[in-house]
C-alpha cells in the first residue's frame, strides 16, 4: 500500500475555519510531477481515492453518486489500471449523511476487500 495526496503542501486552514483549504488548481497541477513519478515508479494495479480533488486527478469529473461504488478503467502514469473512488472521510463531508450514499459506499468496500484478496494471491509463473 503507498498513501499520496495531490498536493504536497498543507494549504492552510480553510477561511471559514471548518477544515482545510482545498488547494487552488495552480497549486495542484505543480504538485502533479510528483505525484506522476511516484506513480509510475509505483505502477499501482489498483489506486483508491478519498475524496473529489483525488477523484478528479483520475476521473472524469462526474457527481460521486456516479462514481462510487464502481471499479473503473483508467489510464494512471501512462499505464492502464483500475480505479475506484471513495468519499472523503472527513466529518466535514456530509456525502455519506444520504442513505443511498451509504449503499454505494458499502458496495465500493466490497469492491476494495475483492480486489486486495486478488491482489494478495502469489503470482503464478510460467515455468
Amino acid at each position: 500500500f503507498y498513501i499520496a495526496a495531490v498536493t504536497r503542501c498543507y494549504p492552510g486552514p480553510h477561511p471559514g475555519g471548518r477544515g482545510d483549504r482545498v488547494p487552488t488548481p495552480g497549486e495542484r497541477a505543480r504538485c502533479a510531477p510528483w505525484l506522476e513519478a511516484e506513480l509510475a515508479i509505483i505502477r499501482p494495479p489498483l489506486v483508491v481515492t478519498l475524496g473529489r480533488l483525488a477523484v478528479d486527478r483520475f476521473l472524469a469529473p462526474a457527481p460521486l453518486a456516479d462514481l462510487v461504488g464502481r471499479v473503473h478503467d483508467a489510464t494512471v502514469a501512462g499505464r492502464a489500471t483500475r480505479v475506484l473512488p471513495l468519499p472523503h472521510p472527513s466529518g466535514a463531508s456530509g456525502w455519506l449523511n444520504a442513505p443511498a450514499h451509504r449503499a454505494l459506499l458499502d458496495d465500493a468496500l466490497v469492491h476494495l476487500r475483492d480486489a486486495v484478496a486478488v491482489l494478495r494471491r502469489p503470482s503464478v509463473r510460467a515455468a
